[in-house]
């Protein structure tokens, strides 16, 4: 299995109208965050579709496609490694992997919100057992890179699916004066999922840190709060 034979499948089940709607739909134009993507119009059932064809890749082959400079081709590249990453047994295996991965954040290649989305909460599982983990979301989070910080974020989420609570807490304070809508969606996202296992640790994050939130991040965190409780929160602000 080469790299070049997913590209070319990719390429085949390309839209152009579906591709200038992504161009828009992920802020590709100069001045916003997508400034610069391609997209060729591929949607993600169909780069799943591709990407379990070719799950068995090298990750030689694999960087070829995260390398790519194709929205669509990366994006198959990494749902390739998430693939690779729930079927390995081991800690050497999976150490591998998410080291693969965490090197593509890195060099800046899991930059778009669905790259990061769609694969850092399952990536994010390699953490939870490891003493050390924290100290790397904690680097991520003070990135200047908008997408690590994502990253930092959304990794949280497998501790969530875990029932482990305090790690999403601490990485949504350390961003709670980002500026950023991305981030704000993600920090207020994460707690409402905080919320769904444990609804008085979100009321009280809430109770202490309301004032200070941005209120796109407020408006995310308290979206299955009772209307007169959401109203409640909206009005401190």
């Amino acid at each position: 299995m080469l790299a070049k034979d997913a590209i070319k499948e990719l390429k085949k089940r390309s839209n152009k109208s579906q591709a200038t709607l992504a161009q828009r739909f992920f802020k590709t134009a100069k001045g916003e965050y997508g400034f610069g993507d391609i997209f060729i119009g591929v949607r993600v059932p169909v780069i799943r579709q591709i990407a379990r064809k070719y799950q068995l890749l090298s990750l030689t082959e694999i960087e070829k496609l995260t390398s790519s400079k194709l929205h669509e081709v990366r994006l198959c590249g990494l749902v390739i490694i998430t693939m690779q990453y729930k079927r390995a047994k081991g800690e050497v295996a999976q150490k591998r992997l998410f080291d693969f991965y965490l090197k593509q954040i890195k060099k800046g290649r899991v930059n778009n919100w669905d790259l990061v989305d769609v694969t850092a909460p399952i990536m994010g599982g390699y953490l939870i057992p490891r003493s050390d983990s924290m100290q790397l979301l904690k680097k991520l989070a003070r990135s200047k890179d908008l997408w690590q910080r994502r990253s930092a974020i959304l990794f949280t989420f497998a501790y969530i699916r875990s029932k482990e609570l305090k790690p999403t807490i601490t990485i949504v304070k350390m961003l709670i004066n980002d500026k950023h809508d991305l981030i704000q969606k993600a920090s207020g996202w994460a707690l409402r999922e905080v919320g769904k296992k444990n609804i008085s640790l979100l009321t009280g994050f809430l109770k202490d840190n309301s004032q200070k939130m941005g209120r796109t991040s407020l408006r995310y965190a308290i979206e299955r709060l009772p209307k007169a409780e959401r109203k409640k929160w909206l009005n401190l602000k």
